[in-house]
């Protein structure tokens, strides 16, 4: 079906109706425009709300933990799909909105040529239309006047009082009339063959072509829409796949999160690596002894120890902020470094500080891998210059090689100056967390099993041992631990601050005596290790496997059956033995945690 056959007469309405069609055209452009607008000021927001909640330099230390590396990974893949929003947008523009535009203004100059067209064929058609009607009211005309002048002859002949001249008279205008009447008749035939025939071919043909070409335009129109729609459709089509894997990115890195992982971090980043204050011992005014001077001093390490303990507790940030001008007049010798710390980090507590130093230290084997690449590159080219002096001055390089080298040396020295820190705090760490020596700092030095109960003061008066024994191994405990603290080994007669020297373990030592020599410590460690196994007070089972990574402790694998020898006394460790042989076991601590015991009753 067409227009021109079917809708011959509707030439004003199929004006009308392919106005609409293009309006209706230039409204969808609108709706994309619009469309791309709000793709656009979507992107853009996306884009600032990504760049409000990027991480902050002063939420650095957090990165760490796989919620904020999560929620980091999130903004890029918002981020990407910010992007692919803008690309949707740019889509829209280019090949739909502007082929929208660039379709309606042909399809209007289309539309108007051809409505001028219909229009001449229409002005033709009525101008013929007008010329027959004009040619049949002037034959109807000229018909009645011949026929007024054939009835007047007729008259005027049979008049006989009328002459012969004015007989021939009306005889000759009846003839002039009677002419002009054919005239006129042949005249409006022609008209009415020319209407005709141009009536035929407007109706037939002209006006049908035109309303071909309007509908051929209006159809143009509306498979452009069709195709602009499904355009629409394909430029975010496209773009899903990246966006779907952007949304894969979201759910991947929601997944990524561990919340064990990020609790073993937040250990990691607060824990002090001092050990818990141990149990403060009560002291009897009644019984005053000369050995009042070392409880004081065990209550002052104890104190100490406290203080630092909830100084690494609240973290190494707080201790940043009382430096400052007044820093300068410190007595301390070592320097601080750029961000308010001392330069070997010993303010900050152990764990902080190990990781500063090998943070400090990686940094500076960074530096160096660098520095000596570029040192290698101006050997290299100095080579060159040697070898073809065209290409430049050897002595131009000798400069920038002997800077590069001081620099070099400058690094090494600098690492090997933190290398020795990081050792230093190494062994401090050890030092602390030997369950022996974690119970001796606890407990004061514990009696051994193996004494004989009591201590004779140097007067010769018999006294329990537990306070004699103790308030020397509580003097000796702070001795040792000031040493540890400041990474100090400082031997005396043979002892050490390791809790198998004399100092570690007093319990040892002969009665009344402040530091054995190294043959009483021979000889009281052969009796602590060559005396009767203790008897076991239960049995346990080992939960989980436990590797033996400290002094003092023993390795234990999962399920394994071993005896209780020790209760744990609140420091966290049980001490337990293996039997190795006929004759032989092994004896050590491991954590209460990893074991269920069960006592003898």
């Amino acid at each position: 079906m067409n227009w021109g056959t079917e809708l011959w007469d509707q030439y004003d309405n199929l004006a009308s109706h392919t106005q609409r069609g293009i309006e209706f055209l230039d409204k969808y452009g609108n709706f994309v425009r619009d469309r791309c607008t709000i793709e656009q000021e979507y992107a853009a927001k996306l884009r600032r709300l990504v760049k409000n909640y990027q991480p902050k330099k002063k939420e650095e230390d957090d990165n760490e933990f796989t919620s904020y590396q999560a929620f980091k990974n999130v903004l890029k893949e918002i981020g990407d799909l910010a992007g692919q929003r803008e690309v949707v947008a740019e889509s829209l523009q280019i090949q739909v909105s502007n082929a929208i535009t660039l379709l309606s203004k042909n399809l209007r100059e289309e539309r108007k040529k051809t409505l001028t067209e219909g229009s001449n064929l229409t002005q033709n058609l009525t101008a013929q239309v007008l010329a027959l009607d004009r040619a049949k009211k002037n034959y109807e005309k000229a018909y009645r006047d011949s026929e007024k002048a054939l009835e007047n002859y007729q008259r005027a002949d049979a008049d006989l009082n009328l002459s012969r001249a004015e007989v021939e008279k009306q005889r000759h205008n009846m003839t002039i009339k009677s002419q002009q009447s054919d005239d006129a008749k042949n005249e409006y035939a022609n008209q009415l063959q020319k209407t005709n025939k141009l009536q035929q071919q407007h109706y037939e043909s002209a006006l049908p072509d035109v309303f071909n070409r309007l509908q051929e335009i209006d159809e143009k129109r509306t498979r452009g829409l069709k195709e602009f729609i499904k355009g629409a459709a394909d430029a975010e089509s496209s773009v899903a796949p990246i966006i779907a894997r952007c949304l894969e990115g979201v759910v991947i890195a929601a997944e990524s999160i561990d919340e064990k992982e990020d609790s073993h971090k937040a250990v990691e980043k607060y824990q002090s690596g001092f050990l818990p204050p141990g149990d403060i011992p009560f002291e009897d005014l009644s019984k005053m002894d000369p050995d009042l001077s070392n409880h004081s001093q065990y209550h002052s390490a104890t104190n100490v120890n406290n203080h630092m303990t909830h100084r690494g507790t609240i973290g190494a940030n707080k201790l940043k902020k009382r430096t400052g001008i007044f820093g300068i007049f410190s007595s301390n010798k070592n320097t601080l470094s750029t961000d308010g710390m001392k330069e070997d980090y010993s303010d900050l507590p152990p764990n902080q500080r190990r990781k500063k130093l090998t943070s400090k230290i990686n940094e500076l084997k960074h530096k160096i891998v660098q520095e000596t690449a570029a040192h290698d590159g101006l050997m290299k080219m100095k080579s060159v210059y040697e070898a073809n002096s065209l290409l430049g001055d050897p002595m131009s390089v000798e400069g920038q090689l002997n800077e590069s080298a001081h620099k070099l040396e400058k690094l090494k020295v600098e690492l090997r100056k933190y290398q020795q820190y990081l050792e230093q705090a190494n062994s401090v760490q050890i030092a602390q967390h030997s369950p022996q020596s974690h119970r001796n700092l606890q407990n004061g030095q514990r009696m051994s099993r193996h004494s004989n109960g009591s201590g004779e003061n140097e007067d010769g008066d018999d006294q329990p041992d537990d306070a004699g024994s103790l308030s020397r191994s509580a003097s000796e405990s702070s001795v040792a631990q000031a040493q540890i603290e400041n990474g100090l080994n400082i031997n005396n007669n043979g002892s050490s601050a390791s809790p198998e020297s004399g100092l570690g373990t007093s319990h040892t030592s002969l009665p009344g005596s402040g530091q054995g020599s190294a043959n009483d410590q021979v000889m009281n460690e052969d009796m602590y290790y060559e005396a009767e196994p203790l008897q076991a007070l239960g049995t346990c089972k080992a939960l989980y496997p436990f590797d033996a990574t400290s002094e003092g402790s023993i390795p234990m694998s999962e399920n394994e059956e071993l005896q209780v020898i020790e209760l744990d006394q609140g420091d966290g460790w049980t001490r337990v033995r293996r039997c190795t042989g006929p004759n032989g076991w092994e004896e050590g601590f491991v954590p209460t945690s990893y074991i269920e015991s069960t006592l003898y009753a």
